[in-house]
């Protein structure tokens, strides 16, 4: 019977560390080894911190981002803009966005974008949603759509466009800045500056 050179407890946290992306073995590794010749103290901040992590959290009712409240930070801020709503993919887009500093505007989070081949349909996202928040939405002047240039990103941005093309609110697209495939999520706060200064008109044709 072949002995492990790695107890359990160790090796079960990075397994746990492995899940997340962008973490790889080695890097799970480093961590879990980092953990253990920390103050104990704060491995247990830690893990009580991510333990708890649900325990206030809850989806916005209005946007769909992260709040601890049921209406968000942002949505209840009566100083933003709500005729500019941004259609963004996930709650870290927003706090990509907000890093710039320059958007007043509010947001609506997808909760992920469309992929078919990882069984991820219009159903499982906030897209009806979105939609019924657009079509209520009297003072709404512009959608800008901030999903990643990835193939899903475009293609969600997309999908969305042509369900509200009888809408006569603008429809735009962020644009200069993004490099094709490029995350928001790590663009940098210029690059990002430069996408949502230069983005343009974007819709379907009737």
């Amino acid at each position: 019977m072949a002995i492990s050179l790695i107890p359990q407890p160790i090796q079960r946290l990075i397994e746990a560390f492995e899940q997340l992306p962008g973490v790889g073995p080695k890097t799970a590794q480093r961590l879990v080894f980092y953990l253990l010749r920390t103050d104990r103290k704060k491995t247990e901040i830690l893990a009580n911190a991510a333990g708890r992590l649900f325990d206030t959290l809850r989806f916005c009712k209005v946007c769909n981002n992260f709040s601890e409240h049921e209406v968000c930070g942002i949505c209840s801020n009566p100083q933003r803009d709500t005729g500019v709503l941004c259609v963004v993919s996930e709650a870290f887009d927003v706090v990509a966005i907000e890093k710039m500093g320059q958007f007043r505007g509010v947001y609506h989070v997808l909760q992920g974008v469309l992929s078919p081949l990882e069984g991820i349909g219009p159903e499982v996202l906030t897209i009806s949603q979105l939609v019924e928040r657009v079509r209520e939405q009297e003072q709404l002047r512009e959608i800008i759509f901030a999903t990643n240039p990835t193939l899903e990103g475009e293609a969600t941005a997309m999908y969305i466009a042509r369900l509200l093309k009888s809408s006569t609110v603008k429809m735009t697209r962020i644009a200069r800045g993004l490099p094709t495939g490029g995350d928001l999520e790590y663009a940098d706060t210029l690059t990002l500056l430069n996408a949502m200064d230069g983005r343009k008109e974007f819709g379907v044709e009737v």
